[in-house]
């Protein structure tokens, strides 16, 4: 039977979630954890890459295994034996063939961003001492949605077949001490919200107007973009998926 399993977790201490022969991630992790409780090799398929340092606090990936006749025992247990930065909230029955990258409908981030030093939050946001005006900001962040190939904010080596991105909301909020920016779409590319935040980043700055994000990405050219934020204040914080799929 397929399952989805939700789970969260801080990607400090890992390479991302994907495989690495040579380091920790999460996949892995979790994969060890399914088989030692399920007595089976257990393989599973996450929603999509995360970059070495990125956090999410919703992911999903899907795993094929006997009938779970009690799944709140599955969750307690696999919280019990896995690492405390990894967390269990979730063991979905879905309908066969479901695909926990290829049906998700859409990915929401956030990007956290501080003003001013703080020892709470260093560790999981990122610090810009200049002041940014937020208004200009929100008014680039707004305008993303107007434009389709972002290949100027996807990392340089990538093999994707397509460029094209459909951005349903973008923008920046203040919450507190934080300013978060929130983008959702239906797909993301490598690298390509932190180095979106970079270039909001430095319009906030002044160091770009506004006008230019239109000329960055009609050139396609990453080198034109703005430099990419840190990934530890980047954080994967919803899929959706299509409720057709769901037992």
């Amino acid at each position: 039977m397929r399952y989805f399993i939700e789970l969260a977790y801080n990607g400090k201490d890992y390479h991302g979630w994907q495989y690495q022969p040579d380091a920790a991630s999460v996949q892995e992790t979790l994969e060890n954890s399914l088989s030692a409780i399920t007595r089976e090799t257990v393989s599973v398929v996450g929603a999509g890459r995360t970059d070495t340092g990125v956090h999410a606090t919703q992911y999903f990936a899907h795993f094929d295994a006997e009938e779970i006749k009690d799944k709140k025992e599955i969750i307690y247990k696999l919280n019990s034996i896995l690492p405390p930065d990894i967390a269990v909230y979730e063991i979905l029955e879905v309908v066969p063939g479901a695909h926990a990258r290829f049906d998700a409908e859409s990915r929401s981030y956030e990007y956290h961003v501080i003003q001013q030093k703080d020892p709470f939050l260093n560790e999981r946001a990122h610090l810009v001492k200049n002041e940014l005006d937020v208004v200009k900001m929100n008014r680039a962040a707004e305008s993303l949605k107007n434009y389709r190939d972002f290949k100027c904010f996807s990392k340089s080596r990538t093999d994707v077949k397509t460029y094209n991105c459909k951005i349903y909301q973008s923008f920046w909020e203040e919450q507190g001490n934080l300013l978060v920016f929130h983008i959702t779409a239906d797909r993301f590319l490598r690298n390509m919200v932190r180095a979106i935040v970079g270039t909001l980043i430095e319009i906030g700055l002044n160091k770009l107007p506004e006008e230019a994000l239109h000329e960055i990405i009609e050139s396609r050219d990453r080198q034109k973009a703005g430099t990419s934020v840190p990934a530890k204040a980047l954080f994967l914080t919803g899929i959706k998926y299509p409720e057709s799929i769901f037992i």
